[in-house]
C-alpha cells in the first residue's frame, strides 16, 4: 500500500497487519464483498483528575491492541485532544475494519493522557506522549463490548501504580449500518465547540457504497471517515467521506506517451515518403525530422522511467516539478460524500481533486501556454522566411484531412469488398446496403479532397520538387529569356497559377465518376434481376435459377469496383503528401520553439485527460443504473466543470494559462463504452486511441452491466464531454493582483466558459426532458441559476467566490462531473471541498445551522482532506500562514492548529 495512506487521521496502525487486500475486490475485480467494519466504537471520559488540582486536563486516548501471538502492544489509533475538560467527549471514533484479524478475544487497551501542548496535535500525536502525563488506563475485550447491554462499557481508569482511580472511560459501539434517532443532549459538554459529531475512520473498503456493487478497477487505497451531524429537527444524519486514488494517474499518461511516439514516428515516415525535394526543402525536412527524433527519444525515455514506477497510484505535490513525472497529474484523488438521513433516501456527492494541469518542470518564467502560443504565432508569421506560412486554422485543417483520409480509405476498401461479396452471393439486399454505405463514405472522401487547401498544398509541393518548371517558365525558355524565382516568405496560401490546376480537380473527379459507374452497374444488375423475377411457371423459374452462374454479378461488378479502389488509393496518396507538406511548413517555421510548445501542450493535456477520464468513470459507475443519466449521456453529452483557485499573479498566472489551454484541448476527446472481454481487472482498464487532434477513451464494462445500457451506447456511439473552467483566486497573491495587477485573464476565462455552459444547457433542454436530471431540495430553476452566474461573471467584485459556488451548483444540477484544483490540490482545494460538502449538507439535508461551522472544522481537522495533506508532504498541516489567511475569504480559512509553514 502506498506510503501516506498509512497515516490516517487518528489511526496509527501497522497497515501490513491490517489488510492484505486493500482494494477489497473479488477475483473478478468489480464485485465488492459487502463487509461492514466488525467493531467501531466511540470514546468519552468522565471525572478525569488532572495532575494539578486547579486545572482541567487536556485529554487524549491512545488505543492499543494486545497481540495474542506476540504478547505485546500494537498501536492502533489515537483520539484528538479535548482541552480543559474533565468530562471530554472525543469526536474521533475507533475502527477495527473487517480485514483486521480481531476476534471476541481480542484485548484493547485504552490509555488516557493529559497533554500539555495542543499545538503539536497536527504534527505528530506521538510527540505529545513525551510531554504528557499519564492519567490512567483500562483494558477490555471485543467480546465484552459486543455482549454489554446497549453495547456500551463504562470502565474505571487505573493510575500507573494500579491503585488510584483517575476517572472512567465510556466505550460505545457505533453501528454504521443503522440510522438511530439519538437524543442530542448526550453529546453536550461544557465547551460549546464539543457539541459536535462523532467521527470514526476506516482504512478499508468497509464504508464503500454497498448498494452499488460496481466499484471499478481504477480506484484504490480508500480512506474513509464517518461523522454524525444534527439536523434542524434534532435528528441525526450519518455522513461518510471516502477518498481514493486512481490508477489512471499513471495509465492514461503512459498510453498517451505511446500514442505521441507512434504519431511522431508516423510523421517522420510521411516526410520520408514525400520523395525528392529541392536542396532547400530537403534540408528543412532533415532538420524537422531531427527535431521529431529528439522528441521521440525524450518521450521514450520518460515512458521507460514511468514503467519502472510500481505500486504508486498518485503523484504527491512535492514531486510536481520532477522531470520523469511531468506527464502525471498532481495529487489526483476522488472524493465521495454519502449522506444517510432518517426516513430519507441516501444521497452521494462526488468530486475529483487534482493539481492544476501545468508544466511545472518547464516553469512559468515566460508565462503559460495561452500566452506562449499567442506570442509564438505572431513571431512565426514575421520570421518564417524559409518556408510558406500556413495559419493555425490551415494547419489544423491539414491534420483533420489526414485523419479523415486515414479513416475513410480502409473503410472504402472494406465496403467495396463487401459489395463484391454480396454480388458473389447474388444478395439484392446485401448489394443495396453495401452500396449505400460505400456511396456515403466515398462522397465524404470526395468532399474532403475538394478542399482548397489540398489543391494549393499539392501545387506547392510540386514547386518544391527538383526540376520543377512552370508553364510560364517553359514559354519564357522558348523565347530565350532567363527568369529566376527567389524563395520568399508567403503571407497566405500559395497559388501557382502557372501550374495546371485542373490536374487535381480531375483526380478527385475521377473518384466520383468511378463511384457513378459502380452505382450504375449495381442498378443494372438489380434491374435485370427484377425483370427475370416476373411471374413465370414454377418449373420455368427453377430452370432460370439453375441456369444462372452465381459469380456472374461479381464478374460484371469487379472492374468498376477495382477502378474505384485504385482511384481512391491514388488521390489519397497525393493528398497525404500535400498535407504532410503543409505540416512540414508548420514544423519548419516553428523550429525550435514550436516543438518545445508542443511538448508543453502534450504534458498539460496528459494531466488534464487523466483527471477527466477519472471523473467520467466515477460518474459512469455511479449512474450505471440511472436511465435518465444514460439518456442524457448519449443524446447530448456530459458537462465537466473545473473549479480553479489559482491567483492571477506571478507564477500562478502561468499555471492558469497552461490550465486554460489544457482544459480547452479536452474538447477533442470522445468516450466510448465497450463490453469487456472478461471481468478480469486487466480487461476493465480504459484504453486511449487516436492522435493529437482527436482522442477516444474506451471504457470497458463487464457484460452484466454493458447489456443494460441503451442501444445507442452499446453500438459504440461516441460520447461527448463539455469541459468548462471557472477561476477565482482567493489567496494573498490574488489580493495583490486585484489591487495593483491585472485580472483580465480570469475575467475572460469566466466569461468564455459561461457562454459554453449556457450553450450546453440550451442544447440539453432541447433534447432531454428535465425529468432526466437529478432532483434537489433547493428548487431554484437552472435557467435562473445561469442568469445569476452570468451577472456575477460580469460584476467587478473582488474574490467573487459566488461564481464558483453557483457554477458548482449548476454542474450538479446538470448531472455533470465536478473538479476542484489549485496548485497542488492539497490546501486551497481542501478548503473548497469541505466548504462545498457542508453547504450541500445545509442546503440538501437540513444541517442544523449551529452545526455548520463545527461540521466544517471537523472535516478540515479530522477528515479525508487532512489525510490528503499527510499523504503528500508527510505532515498534518495545511501550507498556510496567518498573514496569508488574513487575505482569504473567511469561509476558506482552516481551524486553528491545522496550518503552518511546511514544504509543499
Amino acid at each position: 500500500m502506498e506510503d501516506g495512506t498509512q497515516h490516517l487521521a487518528h489511526c496509527m496502525v501497522d497497515m501490513k497487519e491490517l489488510s492484505a487486500n486493500p482494494e477489497g475486490l473479488t477475483a473478478a475485480g468489480v464485485i465488492l464483498t459487502p463487509k461492514l467494519p466488525q467493531v467501531e466504537f466511540s470514546l468519552a471520559c468522565n471525572d478525569l483528575v488532572a495532575s494539578g488540582r486547579d486545572r482541567k486536563p487536556n485529554a487524549l486516548v491512545q488505543v492499543s491492541v494486545i497481540d495474542p501471538h506476540k504478547q505485546h502492544l500494537v498501536s492502533h489509533a489515537c483520539t484528538e485532544i479535548v482541552e480543559a475538560n474533565k468530562d471530554p467527549l472525543f469526536l474521533t471514533g475507533v475502527t477495527f475494519p473487517s480485514e483486521y484479524p480481531a476476534s471476541p478475544e481480542t484485548l484493547v487497551k485504552l490509555t488516557v493522557y493529559d497533554a500539555k501542548d495542543k499545538s503539536q496535535e497536527s504534527v505528530s500525536k506521538w510527540l505529545i506522549f513525551f510531554c504528557s502525563s499519564l492519567l490512567g488506563s483500562a483494558t477490555f475485550s471485543v467480546g465484552d463490548l459486543l455482549k454489554a447491554k446497549d453495547e456500551r462499557l463504562t470502565l474505571s481508569l487505573r493510575s500507573s501504580d494500579g491503585v488510584c482511580t483517575a476517572g472512567t472511560v465510556v466505550v460505545s459501539r457505533l453501528k454504521m449500518g443503522e440510522m438511530e434517532e439519538v437524543d442530542v443532549d448526550h453529546i453536550t459538554t461544557d465547551i460549546p465547540s464539543q457539541k459536535c459529531p462523532l467521527v470514526c475512520e476506516s482504512a478499508s473498503h468497509a464504508c464503500v457504497d454497498r448498494e452499488n456493487p460496481l466499484t471499478g478497477p481504477v480506484f484504490k487505497n480508500p480512506v474513509c471517515k464517518v461523522y454524525r451531524f444534527q439536523t434542524v429537527d434534532s435528528k441525526w444524519m450519518l455522513v461518510r467521506e471516502q477518498m481514493e486514488e486512481c490508477t489512471l494517474s499513471f495509465s492514461i499518461p503512459k498510453q498517451l506517451l505511446s500514442l505521441y511516439i507512434q504519431e511522431d514516428m508516423s510523421r517522420v515516415q510521411d516526410l520520408r515518403e514525400l520523395g525528392d525535394l529541392s536542396p532547400h526543402w530537403d534540408n528543412l525536412r532533415k532538420e524537422v525530422m531531427t527535431r521529431y527524433g529528439e522528441t521521440i527519444s525524450s518521450y521514450q525515455e520518460t515512458l521507460a522511467e514511468l514503467d519502472k514506477v510500481t505500486g504508486r497510484s498518485f503523484k504527491p505535490s512535492c514531486c510536481k516539478a520532477q522531470k520523469s513525472l511531468e506527464f502525471i497529474p498532481i495529487n489526483l484523488h476522488t472524493q465521495r460524500m454519502r449522506v444517510t438521513c432518517p426516513r430519507k433516501t441516501d444521497a452521494c456527492y462526488d468530486i475529483v481533486t487534482v493539481g492544476a494541469p501545468a508544466a511545472h518542470f518547464q516553469g512559468f518564467k515566460c508565462g503559460g501556454l495561452q500566452r506562449l502560443l499567442s506570442r509564438y504565432e505572431g513571431e512565426k508569421k514575421s520570421t518564417a522566411y524559409q518556408c510558406i506560412y500556413y495559419s493555425p486554422e490551415h494547419t489544423a485543417k491539414a491534420q483533420e484531412v489526414l485523419s479523415t483520409m486515414s479513416l475513410l480509405q480502409p473503410l472504402i476498401t472494406s465496403l467495396a469488398d463487401q459489395l463484391l461479396q454480396a454480388a458473389q452471393e447474388r444478395s439484392s439486399t446485401g448489394l443495396r446496403d453495401a452500396l449505400k454505405s460505400l456511396s456515403d463514405k466515398t462522397e465524404n472522401l470526395v468532399h474532403t479532397l475538394k478542399d482548397e487547401l489540398v489543391k494549393s498544398a499539392l501545387l506547392a509541393l510540386h514547386a518544391a520538387q527538383p526540376g520543377y518548371v512552370s508553364k510560364n517558365q517553359k514559354q519564357t525558355a522558348v523565347q530565350g529569356e532567363s527568369v529566376s524565382f527567389p524563395l520568399k516568405h508567403q503571407d497566405s496560401i500559395p497559388h501557382h497559377k502557372e501550374y495546371d490546376e485542373e490536374e487535381w480537380d480531375r483526380a478527385w473527379a475521377n473518384v466520383a465518376k468511378c463511384l457513378t459507374c459502380v452505382i450504375a452497374m449495381v442498378d443494372k444488375l438489380l434491374e435485370d434481376d427484377n425483370s427475370k423475377q416476373e411471374p413465370v411457371p414454377e418449373q420455368q423459374l427453377a430452370d432460370v435459377i439453375t441456369s444462372h452462374n452465381l459469380g456472374e454479378w461479381r464478374e460484371q461488378l469487379c472492374p468498376p469496383v477495382t477502378r474505384l479502389k485504385e482511384c481512391v488509393m491514388e488521390v489519397v496518396e497525393k493528398a497525404k503528401k500535400a498535407m504532410t507538406f503543409v505540416l512540414l511548413q508548420e514544423a519548419a517555421c516553428s523550429i525550435p520553439q514550436g516543438f518545445l510548445l508542443q511538448q508543453r501542450r502534450d504534458v498539460v493535456f496528459s494531466q488534464a485527460l487523466a483527471a477527466l477520464a477519472c471523473g467520467f468513470i466515477m460518474k459512469l459507475y455511479a449512474g450505471i443504473q440511472d436511465k435518465g443519466f444514460l439518456r442524457q449521456l448519449h443524446l447530448v453529452g456530459m458537462v465537466a466543470q473545473f473549479e480553479s483557485l489559482l491567483s492571477t499573479y506571478s507564477e500562478e498566472i502561468g499555471m492558469l494559462e497552461d490550465m486554460e489551454t489544457g482544459i480547452s484541448d479536452l474538447q477533442r476527446v470522445m468516450f466510448k463504452i465497450t463490453e469487456a472481454k472478461t471481468d478480469d481487472l486487466g480487461d476493465l482498464q480504459p484504453l486511449v486511441c487516436g492522435r493529437r487532434d482527436h482522442f477516444t477513451v474506451e471504457v470497458p464494462l463487464p457484460r452484466l452491466f454493458f447489456q443494460n445500457l441503451p442501444e445507442e451506447i452499446k453500438e459504440g456511439k461516441p460520447l461527448r464531454v463539455f469541459p468548462v473552467l471557472f477561476n477565482v483566486g482567493i489567496n494573498e497573491q490574488q489580493t495583490i493582483a486585484e489591487r495593483f495587477g491585472d485580472i483580465s485573464l480570469q475575467e475572460r476565462i469566466n466569461q468564455k466558459n459561461f457562454e459554453i455552459l449556457e450553450a450546453y444547457y440550451k442544447s440539453l433542454s432541447e433534447k432531454v426532458p428535465l425529468e432526466c436530471l437529478p432532483c434537489f431540495q433547493t428548487q431554484t430553476d437552472i435557467k435562473e441559476l445561469l442568469e445569476t452566474l452570468g451577472q456575477n461573471v460580469i460584476t467587478k467584485k473582488r474574490k467573487n467566490v459566488e461564481i464558483l459556488w453557483i457554477a458548482g451548483t449548476i454542474c450538479r444540477r446538470l448531472n455533470g462531473i465536478r473538479f476542484t484544483s489549485c496548485k497542488s490540490a492539497k490546501d486551497r482545494t481542501s478548503m473548497s471541498v469541505t466548504l462545498e460538502q457542508c453547504a450541500l449538507l445545509r442546503d440538501e439535508h437540513q444541517l442544523n445551522k449551529d452545526f455548520f461551522i463545527r461540521a466544517l472544522d471537523c472535516m478540515r481537522r479530522e477528515g479525508c482532506r487532512i489525510e490528503n495533506v499527510q499523504k503528500n508532504i508527510r505532515c498534518r498541516k495545511y501550507a498556510f500562514n496567518i498573514l496569508q489567511l488574513m487575505a482569504f475569504p473567511k469561509c476558506y480559512r482552516p481551524p486553528e492548529g491545522t496550518y503552518g509553514k511546511v514544504d509543499s
